[in-house]
């Protein structure tokens, strides 16, 4: 009978604490303040800059993932108030920033704090490219994926408790469960694998961006062939957390015709 209760309280407190992904419409759990998990999100940013061989604001290469960045900023900026939610654009306090290192990887945390490493530059190949993986990392900060694993390991792991309580009683555990999250190290930080539905959530979303942003979305079909070629000899950091497969490619394709000839604005 308390297993039961148990399991009704979860139910009825997964309900009360659901929320709308912008832009897509889907239901997701989200027990965490978004002020409260950008302060947790920045900190961990901070020291990972902080601690890396980040390149100057003039190096050519930290130069194209700022235009990059910026341009697909305001693509987002664009899309919220087209849609209603301006007030999703103050949540964000945008950074971008280029580490060197041969890592196939970037990523983006909840805020708007973005880290490219040089090692994705050459397999990106052009801007388009750089932009297809920008945008999908974007997107999940956007879609509130973060916020989202960060609720399910309160659940599972802290009984529900919000992160506001959390942090007060029990402040170790929850910044372990933010920490699984994002891997942060000395000079490296690694989101952990989303969910497949998450995983095609942030494809689609951000081919949007990256169109609206004048980058062809045709790019991110042989960018991600690229990727899995790479697979080969050895998993690039990028597949280790967002696979790609000839479903994905598959899927990707399929969304590109509709995507470039409503959002592309070269």
């Amino acid at each position: 009978m308390k297993q039961l209760i148990f399991i009704f309280s979860i139910v009825v407190f997964g309900f009360v604490s659901c929320k709308t992904v912008p832009i897509t419409g889907r239901k997701q759990l989200n027990m965490v303040p978004d002020f409260m998990i950008r302060e947790l999100a920045f900190s961990q940013y901070d020291s990972v800059v902080k601690n890396s061989p980040t390149l100057a604001p003039e190096d050519p290469r930290a130069q194209i993932v700022d235009r990059v960045g910026h341009r697909i900023q305001k693509a987002v900026e664009t899309y919220l108030k087209e849609n209603n939610l301006n007030k999703e654009i103050k949540k964000f306090q945008w950074e971008f920033n280029t580490i060197r290192d041969e890592m196939v990887n970037a990523w983006c945390m909840p805020g708007g704090k973005v880290v490219v490493y040089t090692g994705l530059l050459p397999v990106a190949e052009t801007e388009d490219g750089l932009a297809v993986v920008m945008g999908h990392e974007i997107a999940h900060a956007i879609a509130r994926h973060g916020n989202e694993r960060m609720s399910q390991g309160l659940l599972i792991n802290l009984g529900g408790m919000v992160l506001q309580e959390a942090l007060k009683e029990k402040k170790q555990e929850t910044q372990l469960i933010f920490l699984a999250l994002y891997v942060v190290g000395s000079n490296l930080a690694l989101a952990l694998p989303h969910s497949r539905m998450q995983e095609s959530e942030a494809d689609k979303l951000g081919l949007i961006f990256a169109s609206m942003a004048g980058y062809n979305p045709e790019a991110a079909v042989p960018f991600w062939q690229r990727m899995g070629a790479l697979n080969k000899n050895k998993v690039p950091e990028l597949l280790s957390t967002h696979p790609s497969d000839e479903k994905r490619i598959k899927n990707l394709s399929a969304l590109i015709p509709e995507i470039k000839a409503k959002y592309y604005k070269p």
